[in-house]
Formats: structure tokens, sequence, C-alpha cells
């Protein structure tokens, strides 16, 4: 169930969020007060679903604690795993823009607290705030350009080179989770199930060729996590 926050931290919580995925958007008061009302926070418990796959959706959501796990259910049964949804980023934004059933589902994976950004908002968004509509569309842009490339990658490209597409897209995608350490090198905050969903691969072949490339010096594997280098 949504819930009212506290304005001031609803406010800086809203900051978060827009600075996260669109920085060039900027939000001056008068617009914060006339946004503010029309936005709400969620809590969800782990485990628990927010909407299910092909469910219509009518909000898009922010993630402002927590975790929440996009996955897909084949006709067999079988689940694969999307994205982890952490901290700042936005989901379900696609689906509620088009009006159409999610295609997807969305699961709390730790104790999350929400942004919840309804229609209301997101009209205020669009008209009143300058550069958000065209901050948008280059977000599904680059969103699609992704999509185009591991597409195009799936169907003509071998195993490595879906690889090092994927990788270099959570990277753009995850850009905010952790800044680049001393030498450059660029974190990549995903687990080997998502890598897999991403680059359209089995989890036993993305093990092996990270095995390969970090064996090589084309990554590192550092506490759990990947690194690129500052080229990739």
């Amino acid at each position: 169930m949504a819930e009212q926050p506290v304005p001031d931290a609803l406010e800086a919580d809203l900051r978060r969020v827009l600075a996260a995925n669109f920085p060039a958007v900027e939000l001056d008061a008068a617009q914060a007060r006339r946004l503010l009302p029309l936005l709400a926070t969620r809590r969800l418990a782990r485990g628990r679903t927010l909407f299910a796959q092909a469910q219509p959706v009518r909000a898009f959501y922010a993630v402002l604690d927590g975790e929440v796990e996009a996955r897909l259910t084949g006709l067999d049964g079988a689940v694969s795993v999307l994205e982890h949804v952490r901290a700042s980023k936005l989901f379900g934004l696609a689906a509620f823009a088009a009006a159409r059933p999610a295609r997807y589902e969305a699961v709390a994976q730790a104790p999350s607290r929400l942004l919840v950004i309804g229609a209301a908002a997101y009209a205020c968004l669009m008209d009143e705030v300058p550069g958000f509509a065209r901050a948008l569309l280059r977000e599904f842009a680059g969103r699609y350009d992704d999509m185009m490339r591991l597409l195009e990658a799936a169907r003509h490209r071998g195993a490595e080179e879906r690889l090092r597409l994927a990788l270099a897209q959570l990277a753009r995608d995850r850009g905010g989770d952790a800044a680049p350490d001393a030498d450059g090198w660029r974190q990549v905050a995903a687990t080997q199930a998502e890598i897999a969903a991403v680059a359209n691969l089995s989890r036993q072949t993305v093990n092996a060729l990270l095995r390969r490339a970090a064996a090589a010096g084309q990554l590192r594997r550092r506490y759990g996590r990947l690194w690129l280098p500052p080229a990739a």
C-alpha cells in the first residue's frame, strides 16, 4: 500500500532519483511544490510481488532503499532474471508509458522502499518540468539502442562479443552504483544470472568466459563483483 511520507524527506528522495536518472533535469521550488502531493512511497517486504507479468502497470517506480528483482517466467515455467534494480534506479516505465501489461514481474529481494510515480505525477513532470520529456526520450532511445545491439549480437556475433556488450550495457545502466577505482576500472554490480540474461547465454558459458577474460587481464573479479578496464 502506498504511503504519504514527510514532504522534506520525499523531496530529497525525488531529487536523488532525478539526479541519478536525468542529471540534466533541474526541479525548482515551485515545481517541487506542485509535484510532491502527487507522489507517494511504498514499502515491500522481502519476497513480496509489486506487479506480476502480464498485469497492467498503473505507475512506474524508483528504488529508494532495498532491491527489486525483475524476472521473466517462460511458458515452460523457467525463470530468467532480467535485472536486480537497486537504489535510485527506475523500473516499470516502459509498460506504464505505453499503457501495456508488464512484460516481467517485480519482486522485492530485500525489505524495500519505492518511490511511486503515477499518472498525475507523470503528467506534471512531462508538462511542467522543462527538459524532462527530452531526457525521458534519451533514456528510451538509449535502452532501445542497447536492445538492438544485443539482438544483433545474439544473431550474428559470438559468445565473447555478446558478453562484452552485455557487460558494457550493465556498466552504463548502473554507472551510479560505484565510482571507478584509482586505476579507472569500473564496477559492474551484476550477478552471473543477470549477465547471462542480458547476453542471451547460459550461466555456465558466462562463468567460463568470465574466467577466461579475468585470466587474460580483460576484467577483474574481486569481492564478488566484476570490474571493467577504463577503455571497455
